[in-house]
């Protein structure tokens, strides 16, 4: 069915408006996207973090991967507060815009080395492999060391170039490919805790990683930094250049010393705050599909990166185990037990397998690296340029080139040298989780609105509540932080200077924004409009059986919502529509409309609040404006060519609601053109809800109608012996066809006084049906 709208201007179009990211994702594409984060790091992790600290590197992995789990309630927590959430949104809240931007600069900072590393990983397993297959086949090649940094960022820069472009293309694109991945990840860590198993059965470990106790340290000269100066006693030279505590310095000095292992070994749950960037694309049920996620991202990361670290650990000897520093699980497959022929199959397989995790975490980084800014946009940080959506596929690709673009700028820098990028990418890491920890401590004392979901561990005294387990979350994390920034040189000095670039930028943009905007105006989406003279299902996307919900005040949307919790938009698909009205002699003039006209600043901050909304439900929705002479012609014109189910209004500030249903009715009778069927018409007001049926229909007789109906068929079945064979709707036609013709005779005169006699204060169209 397709037609146009009447009572237009001959020249004005319906415009249809799209925005960013407005589709919604399950929690198994949620997981995948943080995850091909989070995972990747168990190809690189322990490496790193065994050079820095040493054997027992695979027992601080293991920590990491349990107090990740602390850190991950944390973003629930913020997620269920503000659907938009994220560092930004946190401390913004707490403590101020001014500490938000340094907070999410020093996020960013994180997300932009996460795709580098990531990429650079990858490209380090190929050129391993490469190296390995040839040396067996016989034909020996050992790449200096540059080399291979210099093929791997090589690689690395492919990969970044592939997944810009899906990203590009949207988010949908993206979670797909995650979801793949790992579903191909699974598989492979499978096989290695199995045959891991099996190895260590038959043949035994061949050392167990000493336990993570501050006399079993021993710290490479990069992993100590400033701290030999800051605590000249408590430190002393070991072999091969690296650095341990000296003995019996004390309960404190070995605490330090296992935060400093720590702090070198948090890279293993990085990807958390993924979790918070996707958490606006997750359908609903919202948080129920959050905490699914987080559970699976918990569960599979303490397999993966915590057990293949460890045995790592068991199976690989002390004496061949830096060569693998930088492919560690490359090296665990060529020791597992087994035929020669069988390990470099299975090698080649988690190469191929880490290359796509890896190239999805870079994804991952792009994804939420876009997200961060799309936060700090919105609160008017960016200048609104930054946020325009692309013209075919609604996403913001100037920020996602500008994401990539600084990618790519690190790729080259680093010369693919990955401990180098580790080291560094702790830095963001680090702080952006003890800024959203302390912020969310302060939120329980700032903000007293009730949380859908807490992090556990609260005291009660009185009316007081004691938030004991995001108190010692966030002192953990400060401590890391704390003593990564001094112990961490390189990342430390880098850090710091891109965190003040990026906080430069922001506060100069801001500033720019500032004078462009109204005080107190808050930030708009920016939606993608397609002008269209003809409408129908196909054109805006939807299906027949939608659900048609009319809006126009911003600040009265309770039936959208009221809609968005009752409708499964899995089988129904719900159009938002505001029409625009047009003055009556424009229209009977059929003068040109301006295209830009049709959506103004108005329809903007409307459909922005929705907007919110549908994420808030985690529900898609279509967005419609129609410009229209008779706001209720227009509504009805539209519902038939669309070939919608059901309406959805609010209460109107002028009439009520069986004015407008009255009004709607008569509206929905004289859509002449189109095929007309029943239509439920809802008004919504508040917890109050009344429901019409427009268009012919079987109306809803009562108690008291279906008895007399039954009183008239016994009196006249039983009185005329010829009218045996008759049943209620014969009384019911009768009944009619001369109400019908006593109308024509008679008028309206005695039906409008039957009706006053029968409700004298209430007029008969108040009924739920519209005849």
């Amino acid at each position: 069915m397709e037609g146009t709208v009447k009572n237009l201007p001959q020249k004005t179009r319906v415009v249809v408006a799209t925005t960013v990211m407005l589709s919604f994702i399950s929690f198994w594409r949620a997981a995948a996207i943080v995850l091909n984060d989070l995972g990747s790091s168990a190809f690189y992790a322990a490496g790193i973090a065994e050079q820095a600290i040493g054997r027992s590197a695979p027992w601080f992995i293991l920590g990491v991967m349990l107090f990740s789990n602390a850190v991950r309630a944390l973003y629930v927590e913020s997620c269920s507060m503000f659907t938009r959430s994220g560092v930004y949104r946190i401390v913004r809240e707490a403590m101020g815009g001014t500490l938000a931007k340094l907070s999410v600069s020093a996020l960013l900072f994180d997300f932009v080395l996460t795709g580098p590393i990531s990429g650079v990983s990858a490209g380090q397993y190929i050129v391993a492999l490469i190296t390995q297959t040839l040396t067996i086949f016989g034909y020996p090649w050992s790449p200096t060391k540059e080399t291979i940094n210099f093929i791997a960022a090589g690689i690395a820069i492919l990969i970044l170039g592939y997944f810009w472009r899906r990203n590009i293309q949207g988010i949908h694109k993206s979670s797909s490919d995650a979801l793949r991945i790992m579903m191909v990840t699974t598989v492979m860590v499978a096989v290695i805790i199995l045959w891991s198993i099996v190895t260590l059965v038959i043949q035994g470990p061949v050392q167990i990683p000493p336990p993570p106790l501050p006399q079993n340290l021993q710290f490479s000269h990069d992993a100590v930094g400033w701290m030999p100066n800051i605590l000249p006693n408590a430190f002393e030279k070991l072999p091969d250049e690296r650095t341990g505590i000296l003995p019996n310095m004390g309960i404190l000095i070995g605490l330090i010393g296992i935060f400093m292992a720590f702090g070198h070994s948090i890279l293993a749950m990085s990807g958390e705050e993924s979790l918070a960037q996707v958490n606006r694309e997750i359908e609903h049920p919202k948080l129920k599909n959050l905490l699914r996620a987080a559970f699976v991202i918990f569960c599979y990361s303490l397999a993966f990166t915590a057990l293949v670290s460890i045995f790592a650990g068991l199976i690989i000897p002390d004496a061949v185990r830096s060569r693998y520093f930088d492919n560690l699980i490359s090296g665990l497959t060529m020791h597992f037990i087994g035929p020669l022929w069988l390990r470099m199959a299975f090698q080649t397989f988690v190469v191929v397998v880490g290359f796509l995790m890896l190239s999805g975490a870079l994804n991952t980084a792009i994804i939420g690296s876009n997200a961060v800014l799309n936060r700090v946009s919105e609160d008017g940080v960016l200048v609104d340029w930054f946020r325009m959506p692309h013209t075919k596929y609604g996403t913001t690709h100037r920020l996602i080139n500008l994401v990539c673009l600084l990618q790519l700028a690190t790729i080259i820098l680093s010369r693919g040298e990955i401990y180098l990028l580790g080291e560094a990418y702790a830095f963001g890491i680090a702080w952006s989780f003890t800024m959203n920890g302390l912020s969310m401590l302060v939120l329980r004392f700032k903000d007293k609105q009730p949380r859908e979901w807490k992090v556990p561990g609260n005291i009660q005294i009185g009316k007081i509540e004691i938030p004991v387990g995001i108190a010692a979350i966030a002192l953990a994390l400060f401590f890391i932080a704390a003593i990564n920034l001094v112990t961490k040189q390189v990342a430390t000095v880098s850090g710091v200077a891109l965190t003040l670039i990026f906080f430069t930028i922001f506060t100069i943009s801001e500033h720019i924004n500032r004078k462009k905007r109204e005080e107190g105006e808050g930030a708009l989406e920016h939606f993608s409009l397609s002008y269209t003279n003809t409408i129908n299902p196909e054109v805006i996307h939807v299906r027949p059986g939608n659900v048609l919900v009319t809006v126009r005040d911003s600040s009265s949307l309770e039936h959208l919502e009221n809609a968005l919790e009752k409708t499964d938009t899995d089988d129904q698909d719900i159009v938002v529509m505001t029409v625009k009205r047009i003055a009556g002699p424009t229209a009977g003039r059929g003068d040109q409309i301006e295209e830009k006209g049709s959506f103004s600043d108005y329809e903007q901050k409307l459909f922005s609040i929705v907007v919110s909304l549908a994420e808030k439900h985690g529900k898609p929705v279509h967005l419609l404006t129609v410009p229209a002479t008779n706001t209720f012609a227009a509504i009805a014109q539209t519902m038939a060519l669309i070939q919608s189910s059901e309406v959805v209004a609010g209460l109107s500030t002028t009439l009520t609601a069986n004015e407008q249903s009255r009004l709607l009715g008569d509206a929905w009778e004289g859509v002449r053109a189109l095929r007309k069927k029943p239509i439920l018409f809802r008004v919504v007001s508040g917890q109050t809800e009344r429901v019409y049926t427009l268009g012919p229909h079987a109306p809803k007789l009562t108690d008291q109608d279906i008895t007399l109906v039954h009183k008239i068929w016994i009196r006249a079945t039983t009185r005329f012996g010829l009218l045996r064979d008759i049943h209620h709707h014969d009384v019911i036609d009768v009944a009619l066809k001369r109400m019908a013709r006593d109308l024509e005779v008679d008028g309206l005169g005695d039906f409008l006084k039957y009706l006053e006699q029968k409700s004298p204060d209430k007029s008969g169209l108040e009924q739920s049906d519209k005849k």
